[in-house]
């Protein structure tokens, strides 16, 4: 997520999932249809929309990964 106050997974956990990933969320993440995509780095990702945030996850070679919340615009 480009933030480099959060480099591992405790550090997401406590400054991030609490407050991002409610129960409401999780469940519209769950539910929602994923929209596939290429970035201009030609990754693919796939975005799930969830009232006013967008959850973006990217594939790797380590395979899927959570990248991005942004603001549903």
């Amino acid at each position: 997520m480009n933030d480099s106050a959060i480099r591992d997974a405790a550090q997401f956990r406590a400054k991030t999932y609490r407050t991002s990933f409610t129960a409401r969320n999780r469940a519209c993440i769950q539910r929602g249809k994923a929209f596939y995509d290429r970035d201009q780095q030609n990754n693919e990702y796939y975005s799930v929309f969830c009232g006013g945030l967008i959850f973006v996850v990217t594939k790797t070679p380590a395979g899927f990964l959570f990248t991005d919340i942004g603001a549903n615009d």
